[in-house]
């Protein structure tokens, strides 16, 4: 397998040329943290779309961390899976105290990336969520069930590579997916960039500080 990427900015900017119709519409970008949003900068900024961060987590089932009670953000909206809770029988009390011990957590990490800033409203808009990559689509399916409780005109997800079954999945919850490569030899997300060194909190908040002034 070759190198496709040079680095998250050089994605983002061949993801952005996938999205060119967009431009002149009213779009809003969001960034998975951390990774995500040096690409997501790239589509924005072309688009002359305000860029945000989406910090989203997953409540799971405690002492069973992998079945997904909920789908939280970090502006306290919940998205709760009825079946596992009816499963789980937990009350209704319970799981309304592990989502307000999360959005807590989640609000405060936004707000640190945001530097005190307002998130992005998304209402009535095309919101496109974009991420480094995608082995399992797990992150960017909990980001689309927070997404869609903001009322959204449709859903973008993009991102520069992704597993063949991670595209499908996602594809069922978004009004419309661009992955620039999805080969089946999908192992992990990293091999695909020549330069995939972490992004640090500080370039986050740059970018951001950058990107959500195309709102001022």
């Amino acid at each position: 397998m070759s190198v496709h990427f040079a680095d998250r900015r050089d994605a983002g900017r061949r993801l952005a040329a996938r999205l060119a119709d967009l431009a002149g519409a009213d779009v809003v970008v969001l960034g998975l943290p951390r990774g995500g949003v040096p690409v997501a900068a790239e589509v924005a900024r072309p688009l002359g779309a305000p860029l945000d961060v989406l910090v989203v987590g997953k409540i799971g089932v405690p002492g069973h961390e992998e079945l997904a009670l909920a789908a939280v953000a970090d502006d306290g909206r919940v998205a709760l899976n009825p079946g596992v809770i009816a499963a789980t029988g937990l009350a209704d009390e319970d799981v309304d105290r592990l989502a307000r011990r999360h959005a807590a957590d989640l609000a405060r990490r936004g707000g640190e990336l945001r530097e005190g800033r307002a998130p992005e409203p998304l209402e009535g808009r095309t919101v496109v969520v974009v991420d480094d990559g995608m082995a399992t689509g797990a992150t960017m399916r909990v980001a689309l069930e927070v997404v869609g409780l903001r009322s959204p005109e449709a859903v973008v997800v993009a991102v520069p590579v992704a597993a063949p079954e991670a595209v499908a999945a996602v594809a069922a919850e978004a009004t419309r997916v661009e992955c620039l490569h999805a080969p089946p030899e999908f192992r992990a997300v990293g091999p695909w960039y020549r330069d995939f060194t972490q992004v640090s909190d500080a370039e986050v908040r740059s970018l951001l500080r950058d990107g959500m002034s195309r709102t001022l």
